[in-house]
């Protein structure tokens, strides 16, 4: 059975995206901060980069999906990474509202799930085949599944950044029995990485 982690971007203070989220700014105010370091330098960071998307599964919350808000679909709305998103394989969004799949080029399908966390993770170890599950975000869906002690690893890329209020990870439920197991620094990040012990 693979790993799960989640593999996250965040601000000093604490925050995966920044206040006031849109669907036009999908990481709210100063979010995208949290990720220039991808664009400015990507091959000092090539490692971290690909472990990102290096599994056999993902699973989403609706908000990162789809941005802020709650009740129907949009029926044009298919997320917001293009017609090649960057997963290359399945997507499960957790939602309490039910879609039909949505297949994607290069291999990626998001299903939606209205059943929780267990529902999303048990199939998404069905569908990873034994490789690793990605709780790729946003902060409600990390927090829930760490919460939950459903994390085996726990990845963060702090970036020098302070954006004072957004999406909040460790909210909502305390982490023990953490270990730290990597660590690496530049001047515009740093990536950290731990394992539960």
């Amino acid at each position: 059975m693979g790993t799960v982690y989640c593999d996250l971007a965040i601000s000093l203070d604490g925050y995966l995206a920044g206040p006031d989220q849109t669907r036009d700014t999908p990481l709210g105010v100063g979010g995208i901060k949290l990720h220039q370091w991808k664009f400015d330098e990507p091959e000092k960071h090539e490692r971290e980069i690909e472990a990102i998307v290096d599994a056999g599964a993902f699973i989403m919350g609706r908000n990162m999906f789809a941005g802020p808000g709650a009740g129907v679909w949009d029926a044009d709305w298919t997320g917001w990474w293009g017609e090649d998103p960057p997963y290359h394989g399945p997507v499960f969004v957790l939602t309490k509202h039910e879609h039909d799949p949505i297949p994607r080029e290069g291999g990626t399908t998001f299903h939606f799930v209205t059943g929780g966390a267990t529902e999303a993770l048990d199939r998404a170890r069905e569908a990873a085949a034994g490789r690793d599950i990605s709780i790729a975000g946003g902060a409600a869906t990390a927090n829930q599944f760490l919460a939950a002690g459903l994390v085996d690893e726990l990845r963060l890329h702090v970036a020098p950044v302070l954006l004072g209020s957004g999406a909040r990870l460790f909210d909502g439920g305390a982490l023990t029995d953490l270990v730290q197991v990597d660590a690496r620094a530049t001047p515009r990040i740093t990536h950290l990485r731990y394992a539960r012990a």
